[in-house]
């Protein structure tokens, strides 16, 4: 295997007029993990994966897959990795057998006995034309031609679109026995739930700019906690209230609930200062809200993304 970045974008940028899809955009992939790039609908994801794979060009700025340079290698970057775009077409005349057939020929060749193990995994059913199929199970056909070569680099773009949570479990199962043979994912959703249980690294890319790239143990340590505080009489927001860290303060009579990122010990010490407190109650929020926090459209976010 290559000792190259899997995939490396520098100053990355891709407008189509006033429209700046792509916004200098720099990313290092590490060699056997799994990465996770996030972001809502329209953020950027697909336009990025397109403009390294050489399906549309950048305005500016340059990436390479596996050492090899998008532009002028994109013929030899296809014999190393497998590929999964968004919203897969495949000929609906075809059967499954008859469309891995093709792609396996357009690779010089598959170990069809691999193909048949993935087939089995995924419960695929390869004698059926691709035209009879659920959109889940065509997405079945999709993921083996993905895997089907055991490439160095996976790049998958919405990859368990249809796909029941036992097929996901399944599915999620693969991706971790090509990282642990020291092969790349990068995973590109719109939802946490598609990469939190696999993903080494996290991307979060929003109007086009990544706004976070960090590890989920990382982004776990940032948390917001939510903490609830019963007092032994009418609570007091005033002395909570200068506490470096502390967010949405309500406060209903006896009881106080608010949102927290600072030093534990400094929200311990003011508490313990008006000496009536009776329990405290704290627990991490959801990466789904911290992930939230990234997505929120403010005027601030729109002011950067011009």
């Amino acid at each position: 295997m290559s000792n190259a970045a899997p995939i490396k974008a520098e100053n990355l940028s891709k407008h189509y007029g006033d429209v700046k899809a792509l916004q200098r955009l720099d990313l290092t992939l590490e060699t056997g993990e799994i990465f996770g790039f996030l972001g809502p609908n329209g953020a950027g994801k697909t336009t990025m994966i397109r403009t390294i794979l050489d399906e549309i060009r950048p305005t500016e700025g340059r990436s390479s897959i596996l050492g090899f340079d998008s532009r002028a290698d994109s013929v030899e970057i296809r014999r190393h990795i497998g590929y999964l775009p968004s919203g897969t077409v495949l000929y609906p005349n075809l059967t499954g057998r008859d469309t891995l057939t093709y792609f396996a020929n357009l690779r010089g060749g598959v170990d069809w006995s691999y193909v048949g193990e993935l087939a089995e995994r995924l419960n695929a059913d390869l004698t059926k034309k691709i035209g009879n199929l659920s959109s889940g199970n065509r997405q079945k056909v999709g993921l083996i031609q993905a895997f089907m070569n055991r490439p160095e680099l996976l790049i998958m773009d919405e990859p368990s679109a249809g796909l029941d949570p036992l097929m996901q479990s399944e599915f999620h199962a693969i991706l971790q026995e090509l990282a642990a043979e020291g092969r790349t994912v990068f995973l590109s959703s719109h939802t946490l739930s598609e990469v939190q249980l696999v993903a080494d690294r996290v991307g979060i890319i929003r109007h086009g700019r990544l706004v976070a790239l960090e590890s989920l143990a990382e982004m776990r340590s940032k948390a917001m906690r939510k903490i609830d505080v019963q007092f032994d009489g009418p609570a007091r927001e005033s002395g909570l209230a200068g506490v470096a860290g502390i967010r949405d303060i309500k406060v209903d009579r006896d009881r106080a609930t608010l949102s927290f990122d600072g030093r534990m010990a400094d929200l311990l010490k003011t508490l313990a200062e008006g000496n009536n407190v009776l329990d405290i109650r704290t627990r991490e929020a959801d990466l789904d809200e911290i992930f939230l926090t990234y997505y929120r459209d403010d005027e601030t976010d729109r002011t950067e993304a011009s």
